[in-house]
């Protein structure tokens, strides 16, 4: 689904956020790119989807080279790609209604015609319609808010979701309804999923992780066998003991 080769970019010409850096994620599973903080995983999410460009390199969606594609062209991509805001940013002065359905309001149709497909989709992230469908952003828990932005993805019938730290700010409890809620979505609809988080609980529920350190993929591995890895990199990621310099042996091959 996603392939990504020999990807740069920097924004004053001289760091580099991402340093040719090469990724496959595979078709129908949950991938995480993890990374301690101002690693780039954010930037590297926008770039898959096209809303940065790269300074160099390729990434090809469905074997398309999507850096090559001017804003016409992308406009096929962005119907294939769903994005989960770190904040889900929801429009504040619009009801959930409003906020789910604003892609098929700005086509022309009714909000009569929207409610259905709108509540169609709040019952697939486990919130009833009737009690959130006239509230607005301001009015629902941070959970909430989570759930009502992935609806909003929905609404386009995506192959692909990428999520931005989608559990930032919530305590463990909710986390972990929206991370099952997340496994179960992509479960159900073989949803090619990319989720950038450094939140150590998606383990649980991804397929893969990828972490990222200064620009570039230092593991690519199963989840399940991430706790046995000896790669350095993933030792002191989830060990909490990632400040400063990592250091590694450099003669060794880590897988």
């Amino acid at each position: 689904m996603i392939k990504i080769r020999h990807l740069k970019k920097t924004f004053d010409g001289v760091h580099y956020i991402t340093n040719d850096l090469s990724l496959d994620i595979p078709t129908g599973q949950m991938t995480c790119i993890i990374g301690r903080s101002g690693e780039g995983k954010s930037v590297l999410l926008k770039q898959i989807l096209g809303l940065i460009k790269p300074t160099s390199g390729h990434i090809y969606i469905d074997d398309v080279d999507i850096t090559a594609l001017d804003a016409k062209g992308m406009q096929d991509i962005f119907k294939k790609c769903g994005y989960v805001f770190q904040f889900a940013a929801l429009l504040d002065s619009l009801t959930v209604l409003e906020n789910i359905g604003l892609s098929l309001l700005e086509q022309g149709m009714s909000l009569e015609a929207i409610q259905p497909i709108v509540e169609e989709k709040l019952t697939q992230v486990n919130l009833i319609p009737r009690d959130v469908l006239h509230k607005y952003p301001s009015e629902l828990s941070g959970g909430m808010r989570k759930r009502v932005g992935l609806a909003r993805t929905l609404m386009s019938n995506p192959s692909t979701i990428l999520y931005d730290e989608p559990t930032t700010g919530l305590d463990p409890l909710t986390a972990r309804v929206v991370h099952e809620l997340m496994y179960s979505k992509q479960k159900q609809l073989q949803i090619t999923s990319v989720v950038v988080s450094h939140d150590v609980e998606i383990f649980k529920y991804v397929d893969n992780i990828a972490l990222l350190y200064q620009g570039s993929i230092k593991f690519f591995g199963d989840a399940a066998t991430i706790w046995e890895s000896d790669n350095p990199y993933v030792y002191q990621f989830i060990r909490g003991l990632s400040e400063g310099p990592i250091q590694v042996e450099t003669t060794r091959e880590y897988k």
